[in-house]
């Protein structure tokens, strides 16, 4: 039930619904003919199951499972959560939260090339680094290498205050910050230093074969075309790519094509490359992140909309 029944409370607020602790049970009040009341039970017994296995419950996996089952009511929420991908350094296991993560990891483990399309939040760079993770701790991959375009600043970096490293660090602290959460601090210091882990700019993959490594892109979307192939053609041997982004955020010059956009558009029929598209369902931050992405989609939606009928 969660410390002063907060685990009770967060089923009540997703569905809409009175769920609370009576006596040695628990009662959902719901309108008659309600299905979020089988949701409701579902989710309550499932989860107590998890736990008599061994779970240690977070209020997070509360809400993701009401999710899961809004989504797809036959869902089996042990398959979810007993689905591990990696555990962190807080003891908090690793695994896909909705129908859409569970596809995209399902893509990652079968295609040695795969882009994860989503908003903000749906956790397609971090399920990516942790798969990377998991497959360089059981050996199947020698390093991992870790990428972002430095849009922001055009590739033209020299401008900027310090050294290279100073330069490109704010583009790419969202990855050291996840690979944190991963590994111990000193141990992805030392893997940095033995160039076991490298993250680094997109601009310089350039003229490398990137063999029996993780490769992960980040922020795909503000690729240029050229970018794009040339990373895509830096594939080696036993290598893995993934290629990450969100393409209604594309940060380009307006007369620039987003690499992502068209590499989603040309390798269509290539059947050996994976792509999985998040949308908001798949949304695994703070709830309210996925009625914010939401409210901009509509208001989007609205303006195309009148700028059609002018």
């Amino acid at each position: 039930m969660g410390e002063f029944g907060s685990h009770l409370k967060l089923v009540s607020e997703a569905l809409g619904i009175g769920v609370e602790q009576r006596g040695g049970g628990i009662a959902i009040s719901t309108p008659e003919g309600d299905p979020s009341r089988g949701i409701a039970a579902r989710v309550l017994v499932e989860l107590y199951a998890l736990i008599e296995r061994g779970h240690t419950l977070h209020p997070n996996d509360v809400t993701h499972a009401v999710r899961i089952l809004r989504s797809d009511p036959d869902a089996d929420l042990a398959s979810y959560f007993g689905d591990t991908i990696l555990v962190t350094n807080h003891g908090r296991p690793i695994s896909p939260r909705s129908p859409g993560q569970r596809s995209y990891v399902a893509a990652l483990r079968r295609h040695d090339v795969v882009f994860g399309v989503g908003p903000a939040g749906t956790g397609k760079t971090y399920l990516a680094m942790a798969m990377a993770v998991a497959a360089l701790k059981r050996g199947k991959v020698r390093r991992l290498i870790l990428t972002r375009p430095a849009v922001e600043a055009g590739e033209k970096l020299g401008f900027l205050p310090g050294d290279l490293t100073e330069k490109v660090d704010p583009y790419l602290r969202p990855l050291y910050d996840a690979l944190a959460d991963m590994l111990p601090p000193d141990r992805v210091s030392r893997m940095i230093e033995r160039r076991v882990i490298e993250v680094a700019p997109l601009a310089f993959m350039r003229g490398r074969t990137l063999s029996e490594a993780y490769v992960v892109l980040d922020e795909a979307q503000n690729t240029t075309r050229e970018q794009m192939k040339m990373f895509l053609t830096r594939l080696g041997d036993g290598s893995h790519m993934v290629i990450t982004g969100d393409v209604t955020q594309i940060d380009l010059p307006r007369k620039r094509d987003s690499g992502m956009v068209h590499a989603l558009s040309v390798l269509a029929d290539v059947g050996r490359v994976g792509v999985t598209r998040l949308t908001t369902e798949d949304v695994v931050r703070h709830p309210l992140v996925a009625e914010i992405i939401g409210a901009y989609e509509r208001a989007d939606v609205e303006r195309r909309s009148g700028e059609d009928e002018t």
